[in-house]
């Protein structure tokens, strides 16, 4: 039975949320105990003085519940153990010694010192922002007299290749900032932008220059200036894995060998370079002659990227960097990137890219978030293919938070998709063994917006994803944006607008914590409450084919008797103190098939 108990001193089982709160997390198999309490004091006090505290059951996965605390520190300095009881009638203590019966076995956790410069922080405005995703080259074209060469029809019937230009610029993206304003967005997140020979810009050709083809710094300092006097952020996207072989350091190594000044910057097999039939040195991916690796190990590449983060920020204003690749590169220049650039403003944003678990990298001394591929994919499973039912879901969702800090997760970008990937509403239409009619695929991916609107993290809005834009993986995912409001589903504009709405306006959506509180396997729907000291909202996600009557009983105990609101149509409910709903027409709140229900109630 120890055996079945897991805590460790660091994070994300124990980390501090600000310098007097430590949070502390047990992981305990999966209904075999009753309870949990935590013992705590300052480190010097003497033994025996430790105060108990019971643990809340935050959530279970499938193997695994997780109970949780937070014990003040107000000298900054913690000692704790933890007391179990299990559901046989044994109880057995936790301590850095190990799990026994008697408590002098098992000796204390020591937190040492909640340091000031450890502590995980997010910007401020993470929690509040909901953010929308731009390809440039496919967004909106506003200055055709910049257009690349062979440009394509904005509304070609044809699908997109590897190879296509559509003339998408900067001043596209100014002209259409009221657009994104009505739908709510507060932030947005650009690919590449700097000057490149392809279309995406992830072969970067000079790190210090626009894109030709998007504009220029004077266009570009125009749309940040002109998205901050709207309320919106402006994120790009930087690619310091790999560069483009046509930027100066990699060219002079072609030009002189091992003789160039350059040589360390990338990694060579040999010399001269060569690039065909296959290159004969580190790329992105396999053997991609265009992107080769950078050596950010090498001191005057970190000291080259350091500045190029810098002076983005420095002269146009920008409100943070997304990295490409995050993943690849040594985590010793992540963290001076993060010291270099929230050195300058500890309000800037730094987001990873991952496909993966990204724990080791989100200590505070990193990243702030990273792009949540792990959501999408537990999405896609519940959502669009179907292959797995609410239980499995929610399991998967709490697995994923407890991972984290609660810092890192509300800096998570939580996205269905993006260009790099199969667009979420083709997801649903080929999901479902293919018996998904366009009406149920969008529906589906309506019902997977709400949730994304409702939890924890920064919900990313995929450009065209609001219009019901679908697509397979890229290059077909990058299509042109639907502007001609014939082509246009007003029905998932309307969802979109009115969740990225109803989000805003709730601090409870954007700042509370979350708990799931039932799943119905049956019906196939779940619910979970965002909580703040002054708000609750009950969010229910009806992923069934029939209406699902909202139960009222899993809030008994959390809230009493109390008042809910519908939030998106006004309808009134009242939470009896025995947990039954009384409503004055006489019937209880109900999610639609593939709907969700969001009831608001103020404590």
């Amino acid at each position: 039975m120890p055996s079945s108990i897991y805590h460790v001193c660091e994070t994300p089982y124990a980390y501090p949320l600000d310098e007097y709160r430590l949070n502390v997390r047990l992981k305990v198999r999966r209904g075999s105990a009753t309870s949990c309490q935590a013992l705590y004091a300052d480190r010097y006090d003497s033994p025996g003085t430790e105060l108990p505290i019971v643990m809340e059951k935050v959530g279970s996965d499938r193997y695994s519940d997780y109970y949780e605390v937070v014990l003040p520190a107000l000298k900054r300095k913690v000692r704790y153990l933890f007391l179990v009881q299990m559901n046989s009638g044994d109880s057995y203590w936790v301590g850095e010694r190990g799990t026994f019966a008697q408590r002098e076995l098992a000796g204390s956790y020591q937190f040492p010192y909640l340091c000031r410069n450890e502590i995980p922080r997010v910007p401020d405005w993470a929690k509040d922002a909901v953010f929308y995703q731009i390809f440039p080259d496919r967004f909106s074209n506003g200055d055709p007299s910049i257009n690349p060469a062979n440009v394509q029809p904005w509304d070609s019937p044809e699908k997109p290749t590897p190879q296509s230009r559509y003339g998408g610029d900067l001043q596209g993206i100014i002209d259409r900032l009221d657009y994104l304003v009505q739908l709510g967005v507060n932030a947005v997140y650009l690919n590449p932008i700097f000057d490149s020979p392809s279309n995406h810009k992830y072969d970067t050709t000079d790190y210090y220059k626009i894109d030709p083809t998007f504009g220029d710094l004077n266009t570009f300092k125009k749309l940040v200036q002109q998205a901050h006097e709207r309320g919106i952020r402006v994120v790009l996207d930087a690619v310091f894995n790999h560069s483009g072989d046509q930027l100066f350091a990699f060219q002079d190594v072609m030009k002189n060998g091992e003789a160039s000044a350059y040589r360390d910057w990338y990694y060579f097999d040999a010399y001269p370079v060569t690039q065909e039939p296959v290159p004969n040195y580190e790329t992105f991916g396999n053997g991609i002659a265009t992107m080769p690796k950078l050596n950010t190990s090498t001191p005057e590449v970190t000291r080259y990227l350091l500045d190029v983060a810098e002076y983005w920020i420095r002269e146009t204003g920008i409100d943070g960097w997304r990295l490409d690749v995050a993943n690849e590169v040594d985590r010793r220049f992540w963290q001076l990137l993060r010291e270099r650039v929230k050195g300058i403003d500890n309000q800037q944003l730094l987001v990873g890219e991952f496909m993966h678990d990204a724990s080791p990298w989100l200590h505070g001394d990193q990243f702030d978030g990273v792009m949540n591929y792990l959501f999408r994919e537990a999405a896609l499973d519940f959502f669009a293919r179907q292959n797995i039912g609410a239980e499995t879901f929610i399991e998967l969702l709490t697995s994923l938070q407890m991972r984290y800090t609660d810092q890192a997760y509300s800096a998570m970008m939580q996205l269905l998709g993006s260009h790099d990937t199969e667009r979420f509403l083709t997801a649903c239409l080929n999901g479902g063994r293919g018996w998904n009619s366009q009406e149920t695929a969008l529906a589906r991916m309506r019902l997977a917006v709400c949730l994304q609107m409702t939890m924890p993290g920064m919900p990313v809005v995929y450009y065209g994803d609001e219009v019901g834009m679908d697509g397979r993986t890229d290059p077909d995912c990058r299509r042109p944006m639907i502007w001609d409001e014939n082509g246009r589903d007003a029905a998932t504009y309307e969802v979109f607008r009115s969740m990225i709405a109803l989000r805003k306006q709730h601090a409870s959506l954007t700042r509370g914590s979350m708990r799931f509180v039932f799943a119905d396997e049956a019906n196939n729907a779940f619910g979970f409450l965002r909580q703040t000291d002054g708000e609750t909202a009950y969010v229910v996600i009806n992923n069934g084919t029939h209406p699902y009557t909202v139960p009222a009983l899993p809030l008994r105990d959390r809230l009493g008797e109390s008042s809910m609101v519908d939030g998106l149509t006004g309808e009134r409910y009242t939470l009896s103190a025995d947990g039954q709903w009384i409503t004055a027409v006489g019937s209880h709140p109900t999610a639609a098939a593939f709907g969700c229900l969001v009831l608001i109630t103020s404590q």
